[in-house]
């Protein structure tokens, strides 16, 4: 016979096997990948399968695939590439039937085996379904070999629509279509993902004895910790503590105090340890799953002192872990003015591995020098480079623009700079240089997350001013703990991951940094049992792609010499027997939703209440229904002002509202431009501001009886005195939740003449957001009230929390954390882990890419949150340094008048605003008039607009920040817009 004849016979042949193992192959195909695959068959026909898929499902759309290959001539070659589609698209099973070499690859005995495993599952999907945790198996799935990665990808996306059942069911569904021996692996899984007993049900080994049964019910009972009844009901959760937190030696942490009795008798048990996670050994995520037991158990023993350092804490001082030695006096005797690094013994100890070059996270309580240790590490992977004939380039992130400067000047600058150019950039000079720049010019740079992350995020193959994760040696981390989160780390992290993993799977060889994460605790994510904080771990373990945690082991006693525990202690004040005042505000917000016609869904006064009136207030700017917005606005206030009057007085929450109502008739009636009309109030308005006007008086005669003032402020002011009382030059912070909270204990203690008696000189500090109704501070404002403290012109600070991260106060002897639910610091990461990280990664820009795709921005208008006017379109709008959105039409200013705004204050950036503009036909504010390279451009604020987006389906929507919108906006042209005529 010809070659022609032979081989035109084993054409013959492998489409009669299709046909013959067509209900074989029907049963175990996935017609998607398989098609993306498929360059022999036209595209029409693909369009058809899949559209066959959508109407029928995959099977009737594999069958019609089927029939396509083997009723029509095959183009040349189409054998070996259905071969390579269905071994590529996670189908290789489906191979063994149709390979023609002698006979099948898969024998009668093997094949009734499989049928009996898939029948099983089959049998027992109901109770599956129920129990699997489709996110976490479907990995372990993919590392065992069991699933394809689009398996799994498809598996997260119906769960993420779904839910866990709808997951748990395409989970099984792709299982059982794999090749025989999947049964066996698929148990394991099962095993190794605590579902022991689904596989013992899947075996018939389900004999799990009673007493066992009771046992390991018993045995979770005891891991779970004492419940937190402030964090089981933080929808309703009142600040009713006091917590005060002492320290005589100079604290180098803000240590959070239990916020429950139960949990206050398991603080005092674990007393001893409370500063530091003293039970880790090290923990290598590789080998030793006992050590991950150990840190958990720590960590959730320790979760409620919340070791939070630097970026967490508010005190920070690293360098303090040479306070008590002569090291810091022989350095300022020398001639050199660079120090020697000198580490203790427990510092060499956790800085080893990284001395190697391999990940890890370095966890080390505050004031224990772990700063120093990350200089040290850079110091030696530096020389260690040059020494190679290689450049090193260490980059160190910090997510706080003080920090910036903190580490810049206190350690890697001081200790570095005789032999190493240092630099550090951050907000205040972002605009001024160029990040590519200082990277190539510097071998160490101190920046915020941000600065790198918008760099990575503009990269652009054709730019030679282009900048990647290769192109560091180092990354240092700070506060790691933060790439638990969806954020700036993790984005970074995520870049990292990916391309390590395409390293791995031979797409692409790129060189990548070794990773040092920093941070003082761990945290458990919240976890109340030991196998969940364990999970927590290893997921930010995972996000580091860190294969140790390193902390103290040999050397604990002199870790413990070096960190002094502080002293702590909790106060709780009684609630108000009698609330006249937060009761008549009650009234007043019924009488509104009366007129609104809506009843309420929580009670007044709760976070939970916030949170549904805000989104009535989203919805009323959606349905353009003015009455529903403007009410729910009004009715936030009043919810705002209830809190007040529960942690602070009444009069501060009596002003909180004069003060908003006032600044509405300032908008709305007492406009100063004469093209507008003076009154742009409609009923709504009036009945507002009618109800306020006719009960201020009665609410400032309630605000001024002592009788119903608030207890918690006289455990506060009893508590201050008497830390100022003990000790001479005391000096201490309050940590509060709100600004305005800062501002009125602030204005508190001034009025209080008591505290002057004792020389109390107090201020507040607080963060750098806008708020119509509190400025905010500017950076060198901070900076300023910061240096008075230290030098003592100040000491008592009022912080908000957003203030705490970034505080290097080491003169601080006493801490009061005022009306808070302190949060959780986290920690910990593996390949699973990271598989399934890249995967959620890659199908979130698929959907952001698609709908950015289809979202053109001239055809997406912009409409007043308030009143509806169309502002704008968004082929006006064009973007500034990746984050200020500027209208460059002339048309635009005929719609916006400016006027000065309270809060807004100059910038220390490359531009200056002190304008707010608004919408000339409601008042509504709209943004602020910026100045850039000395022109002046209206900059919008996106949360004031309501987003009409595909003209054809009219779809609108609200967002709060512009990296939520579906759209890609141009960079400004600065060169076009100044020579184009106006």
């Amino acid at each position: 016979m010809s070659t022609t004849g032979c081989e035109q016979e084993r054409e013959q042949q492998r489409l009669l096997l299709i046909d013959c193992f067509r209900s074989r192959l029907v049963a175990i195909i996935q017609v998607d990948p398989v098609l993306d695959l498929i360059t022999f068959m036209q595209e029409a026909d693909k369009e058809e399968i899949r559209a066959m898929k959508l109407q029928k499902g995959n099977q009737a759309a594999v069958n019609l695939l089927l029939t396509k290959i083997t009723r029509k001539p095959p183009a040349v070659g189409w054998f070996g590439e259905f071969v390579t589609a269905l071994m590529e698209g996670g189908c290789s099973h489906a191979v063994e039937y149709i390979r023609f070499d002698g006979d099948t690859g898969i024998s009668p005995s093997l094949e009734a085996q499989n049928d009996l495993e898939v029948k099983l599952i089959e049998v027992l999907s109901p109770t599956l379904i129920d129990k699997l945790k489709p996110f976490e198996i479907s990995v372990h799935c993919f590392t065992s070999g069991i699933l394809s990665q689009d398996d799994v990808e498809n598996i997260l996306s119906e769960t993420k629509q779904n839910g866990n059942r709808a997951g748990a069911r395409t989970l099984l569904s792709r299982v059982i279509m794999k090749s025989p021996g999947w049964f066996s692996k698929f148990l394991g899984v099962l095993q190794n993902t605590g579902h022991g007993d689904l596989a013992n049900l899947l075996t018939g080994n389900n004999s799990l004895s009673k007493t066992e049964e009771s046992a390991e019910e018993s045995k979770n009972v005891t891991d779970e910790q004492p419940p937190n009844e402030i964090q089981n009901n933080v929808d309703n959760a009142k600040p009713d503590m006091l917590a005060v937190e002492k320290n005589e030696q100079p604290p180098e942490d803000l240590y959070s105090s239990p916020t429950t009795a139960e949990e206050n008798c398991e603080h005092n048990r674990q007393s001893d340890e409370s500063s530091i996670l003293s039970g880790i050994s090290d923990l290598d995520l590789s080998t030793n799953t006992e050590s991950v037991h150990d840190i958990a158990e720590t960590s959730i023993c320790n979760s409620n002192d919340s070791q939070l350092e630097n970026g967490s804490s508010g005190v920070s001082g690293d360098e303090n872990a040479y306070s008590d030695s002569d090291e810091e006096s022989k350095a300022k005797g020398r001639q050199s003015p660079v120090p020697e690094i000198h580490l203790r013994d427990y510092q060499q100890e956790v800085a080893a591995p990284a001395l190697e070059g391999k990940n890890l996270i370095i966890c080390l309580p505050t004031g224990s020098g772990k700063t120093r240790v990350a200089v040290y590490i850079t110091r030696h992977h530096l020389d260690k480079m040059k020494l190679q004939g290689k450049t090193g380039k260490v980059v160190v992130l910090v997510n706080k623009v003080p920090l910036v400067d903190q580490h810049f000047r206190k350690e890697f600058n001081p200790y570095l700079k005789d032999k190493y150019s240092v630099s550090k950039i951050s907000g205040d000079t972002q605009l001024k240089i160029s990040f590519p720049q200082v990277v190539r010019e510097n071998d160490i740079i101190i920046c915020t997350a941000q600065i790198l992350e918008n760099q990575l995020a503009e990269a652009n193959e054709s730019d030679a001013d282009n900048l990647e994760i290769s192109d560091f040696s180092l990354i240092i981390i700070d506060e790691c703990h933060h790439t638990q989160k969806e954020g700036v780390y993790k984005s970074i992290m995520t870049r990292y991951i990916e391309q390590k993993l395409n390293n791995k799977k031979g797409i692409a060889q790129v060189s990548l940094p070794q990773i040092l994460g920093l941070t003082a605790s761990p945290g458990v994510g919240g976890a109340k049992n030991r196998k969940n904080a364990e999970s927590h771990i290893i997921q930010i373990c995972a996000n580091l792609d860190a294969y140790k945690i390193m902390t103290v082991k040999d050397h604990y006693t002199q870790l413990k010499e070096q960190v002094k525990d502080p002293v702590k202690k909790m106060e709780i004040a009684e609630e108000r027997k009698v609330d006249p005042f937060g009761g008549q505000i009650k009234e007043m917000m019924m009488e509104i939703h009366t007129y609104l016609g809506r009843n309420p869904t929580s009670d007044f006064g709760t976070q939970s209440y916030e949170q549904w009136i805000v989104q009535k207030e989203k919805s009323g700017a959606k349905e353009e229904n003015r009455k529903l917005r403007v009410c729910a606005e009004h009715l936030r206030k009043y919810n705002d002002a209830l809190m007040i009057n529960d942690t602070i007085r009444m009069i501060d929450a009596y002003n909180y509202l004069t003060d908003f109502y006032q600044d509405e008739k300032r908008k709305k009636v007492m406009d100063d431009d004469e093209d507008i009309p003076k009154s742009k109030l409609d009923d709504t308005d009036r009945f507002l501001i009618s109800l306020f006007n006719e009960q201020q008086e009665k609410l400032q005669t309630l605000a001024g009886k002592t009788e119903y003032e608030n207890g918690k402020l006289t455990k506060l002011r009893t508590t201050i005195l008497q830390e100022f009382s003990r000790k001479r030059n005391s000096r201490g912070i309050i940590f509060t939740k709100t600004r305005q909270n800062a501002h009125a204990l602030h204005e508190w203690i001034e009025e209080n003449e008591k505290f002057k008696e004792f020389e109390i000189k107090a201020h507040y500090l607080t963060g750098a957001g806008s708020n119509s109704q509190f400025k905010h501070m500017t950076q060198n404002e901070q900076k300023e009230v910061l240096i008075k403290f230290r030098n003592g012109d100040i000491n008592l600070l009022i912080a908000t929390t957003v203030a705490e991260e970034g505080l290097d106060i080491k003169e601080c002897n006493f801490v009061i954390r005022y009306g808070l639910v302190t949060n959780e610091i986290a920690m910990v990461q593996i390949e699973e882990r990271q598989w399934q990280n890249i995967m959620e990664h890659r199908m979130k820009k698929r959907r952001n890419l698609a709908k950015r795709i289809k979202s053109d921005p001239s055809k997406v208008t912009f409409h007043c949150n308030t009143c509806s006017k169309l502002a704008c379109s968004g082929k006006d709008i064009q973007v500034i340094e990746n984050m200020h959105h500027v209208n460059v039409t002339d048309e635009f200013k005929d719609l916006y008048g400016q006027r000065e705004n309270k809060a807004l204050q100059e910038k220390c950036l490359d531009y200056q605003t002190n304008q707010e503009i608004y919408c000339k036909n409601c008042g509504r504010p709209w943004g602020t008039m910026m100045v850039h390279r000395g022109v002046n451009l209206p900059c919008l604020s996106i949360k004031n607009f309501v987003v009409f987006i595909d003209e054809k389906n009219f779809e609108k929507h609200t967002y709060k920040k512009w990296s939520e919108v579906p759209f890609k906006l141009p960079k400004f042209d600065y060169i076009k817009y100044v020579e184009s005529p106006r």
